[in-house]
Order: structure tokens, then sequence, then C-alpha cells
């Protein structure tokens, strides 16, 4: 039992389970940034939209279908994770940035979010050039609702998407509930179905605006499909 008296193998010891636990580590870190862990989106079918309830945001609240919105001549969509996000505001932004050619096609650019607390709807407004419901059952984020926890803080992508909107000038706060994931959908008008569904995997996931262009220039208004028939 004498190398038990030897300096040199404790210093071997120390340094096989600190080397263990940074290979421990970097493996986790690995992982972390696959998709490996990533919860998978469940797609929602039209007729799972068709019957959230949604909320205005006046001082007398009206509730309504969400199939109003794209009934007559579709709509996109953006399922807002968090308003006071800066990665959300540089999205809302960025789709806002298709309002025109989205309003020559007729098809009508709306936001929804799931908790209206304080000024942040309000303070949203700016980036976003649509109208804002509320869905407070959350039902634009299912039907399988996903979080994202405090793993997205290892994720270099999320870094990477931290750096691009925080360059492009844009900033926010930590106001409100951030883990369930959003998205950005365009919905045919009447019973067209659902023409793009795009489901964030990680903070600032953006969607692609080109994709957001092409669905929308396949929405067939209702009056023009009625009088084809």
């Amino acid at each position: 039992m004498s190398f038990l008296q030897d300096p040199s193998f404790f210093t071997m010891g120390m340094w096989s389970i600190g080397a263990g636990a940074l290979g421990a580590a970097a493996l986790a870190l690995l992982l972390a940034n696959t998709d490996v862990f990533l919860s998978k989106p469940q797609k929602a079918a039209l007729e799972y939209l068709e019957d959230i309830d949604l909320k205005t945001l006046e001082k007398e609240p009206r509730t309504f279908k969400a199939k109003e919105l794209w009934e007559k001549n579709g709509a996109v969509i953006m399922a807002v994770r968090r308003p006071g996000c800066f990665l959300c505001r540089e999205e809302a932004a960025d789709l806002s940035s298709l309002k025109s050619t989205l309003d020559q096609l007729g098809v009508p650019l709306y936001a929804v979010v799931k908790e209206h607390i304080r000024t942040e709807v309000k303070d949203f407004q700016p980036y976003f050039k649509g109208e804002i419901f509320l869905d407070e059952k959350k039902k634009f984020y299912g039907p399988q609702r996903r979080k994202m926890m405090f793993m997205g803080f290892i994720r270099l992508g999320v870094w990477y998407n931290f750096f691009r909107a925080w360059n492009g000038g844009f900033s926010g706060n930590l106001e409100g509930e951030g883990f369930i994931l959003g998205g950005v959908f365009v919905v045919g008008s009447g019973k067209q179905g659902i023409l793009l569904e795009h489901r964030e995997k990680e903070f600032g996931d953006k969607v692609n605006l080109l994709s957001v262009l092409e669905a929308a220039k396949m929405i067939k208004p209702q009056t023009l499909a009625s009088e084809k028939k």
C-alpha cells in the first residue's frame, strides 16, 4: 500500500478526474448543440386552429374563433414567444417588412400573444405592423407545447441569434413567459388549409421570409374561389 503515500498517485488521480469531468462537459455541450434533445413539433390541423378562442385587446375585449382571421383572404400569423424579447421583436420587424407586398396580395398580417401584461404588447407594436390578439389558452403554441429552458443558453445557434439581433439594433426586456416556443403560420382562405407552418426550434429561430411570400401567393381569396365554382 506504499503507492498510497506517493504524491504522484494522487496527482494522477486528480488529473484523471479532471479530465473525465472536462470530457463529460464537452460531450454535454456537443449534444446540447445538436437537435437530439429538442422536442419535435406536432403539426397543427386546420380544424385545430379554426377552433381556437382569441380575444381582442380593446378595453371591452371581444372573443372570437381564430378562423375569422383567414376565412376570406387567408392570413400570415405570428405566434409570439414573448413580446419583450428582442429576438421576437426582430422577427416581427422582418415579417412587417413584407406588409406592403402582403397588402397587394390582399393577405392580412396578424400576431397572437399568450399573455397581456403591463405595456408589453403596446411596446411590441412599433415592431409589428399587423393586428395583435390574445391567445389565453396558448393553443397557437400547440397542439403539443414545446419549451426550451436553460439549455438554450448553451446552444451556439442561440448565441449567434443574440448577436445578430443585437447588431441589428434590437433591444428588449425579461418581462413575461418566454420558454414556450412560438412560430409562424400562413393559412389559406376557407378550407384551403395550412400552407406554411414554421415552429421555432430554439430562441431566435426565424421563419424564412421568401417561404412566407411563396405560401402567401398560393392563397386563393374566398370570393375568387366561390366565383369559379
